[in-house]
């Protein structure tokens, strides 16, 4: 048997998406051509996939993640956000954004000043600048 290969996320050539045209079984050989939609984790890059892994296999408990990968708090939100992107998942609620200003200040990430700052309606672009990193 051949040595299978993952799927690229995105066509090396010109960044696009992939449209699976045909698919074989591998028992009998058939094919079935047409054009099929690829799941969504096909979207992630390989480290985005890594991350999910293990963001899962913690049950999404971020302190568990950071100890697992060793990486930082802000560094764990950005890689989820990164990933959430891929999959066309990334809006969020204002209460959920609420809610990770709030954990960043308890974990003294943030100052009073800046988390007050971030929840104001329209400083949305200010979320992620100007906290204290871990």
């Amino acid at each position: 048997m051949a040595k299978q290969w993952n799927i690229p996320p995105r066509c090396p050539v010109c960044g696009g998406n992939y449209e699976i045209t045909q698919l074989e079984c591998t028992g009998c050989h058939s094919r079935l051509e047409g054009h099929f939609g690829a799941g969504r984790f096909d979207r992630l890059l390989p480290e985005q996939l890594r991350f999910i892994e293990a963001f899962l296999s913690c049950r999404g408990n971020i302190r568990e993640v950071e100890k697992e990968l060793g990486i930082s708090y802000p560094t764990v939100r950005a890689r989820l956000d990164e990933a959430l992107t891929a999959l066309g998942l990334a809006q969020r609620k204002t209460e959920e954004k609420n809610a990770d200003i709030l954990e960043a200040l308890s974990r003294g990430e943030i100052t009073v000043d800046e988390a007050m700052k971030r929840m104001k309606p329209g400083k949305a672009a200010q979320n992620g600048q100007g906290g204290q990193e871990a």
